[in-house]
């Protein structure tokens, strides 16, 4: 595995970027990811901020591989929707801002089609792919706590390219999916990847996340069912233990190279 599709979160290097993204190029990685609520001032930094954080990463030699967009409410769920929609639509902007095309946040549970929700959640994902168009970065709901048939079925019902999918390995061995087998029946929409591990629990949705390789995620079978399938975006990592992220990340990446 070429180290160059990795991708880390920038913030579990360091409290601030410029410090994260020189730790991030000892890592030799090419790739981090932003998170737009707390390290980007919620998607309100100036055209000035964006240009010194390119700046910063391209003295480190780095790109920003994707936007994270952590919400507590999805979008069928109507309590302060509209500034969650409009929090969302900033992110797609400084994301093309920025020099990435992927935004990445749940959608809340994805309720049945006979359901008031369900109205209420295609609209707001279709005011979003019609921002997304424009933006040129795409939301990509994150397959895990969302199921794979579920997902289909949502992207089924909104615009071609309206929705992506993020592909969270650990979440979906959380929610009793096979990654791999996600990864297949994904393929078509899947923009992003977190390679994460976890332990499920007695029930499905409970469970732990693990540090890579520790957990049930078949990383070998997963990676090849990305490859099988042309896969050619990022692989982002996770830091679980937090103690030393740099060590962790380290070992996540060195562990890679040998799948």
């Amino acid at each position: 595995m070429d180290r160059a599709s990795v991708c880390i979160p920038a913030g579990a290097l360091a409290s601030d970027l410029r410090t994260a993204f020189r730790r991030a190029r000892t890592l030799g990685v090419k790739g981090v990811e932003l998170d737009v609520r707390a390290e980007l001032d919620g998607g309100r930094i100036s055209a000035t901020g964006v240009r010194q954080l390119r700046k910063w990463l391209a003295d480190e030699g780095l790109v920003v591989a994707a936007l994270r967009f952590p919400t507590r409410g999805g979008y069928a769920d109507s309590d302060r929707l509209e500034a969650r929609i409009e929090g969302t639509k900033r992110a797609l902007d400084l994301a093309h801002g920025l020099g990435t095309a992927v935004v990445t946040n749940h959608v809340g549970p994805i309720p049945a089609e006979d359901s008031p929700a369900w109205g209420v959640l295609l609209g707001a994902l279709r005011d979003l792919a019609g921002w997304s168009e424009r933006a040129g970065a795409t939301l990509c709901a994150e397959a895990g706590r969302a199921s794979p048939a579920d997902l289909l079925r949502l992207v089924a019902a909104l615009p071609e390219g309206g929705l992506g999918c993020t592909l969270v390995t650990g979440a979906l061995v959380v929610h009793g999916h096979d990654p791999a087998v996600a990864a297949a029946e994904l393929a078509g929409i899947v923009r992003h990847v977190w390679l994460t591990d976890a332990v499920p629990g007695t029930f499905a949705g409970h469970g732990r996340a693990t540090v890579l390789g520790r957990g049930d995620v078949d990383i070998a079978a997963t990676l090849g069912a990305l490859e099988e399938r042309c896969y050619r975006g990022w692989l982002g990592l996770e830091v679980v233990d937090g103690s030393d992220p740099v060590g962790e990340l380290a070992a996540a990446i060195s562990r890679l190279a040998l799948v």
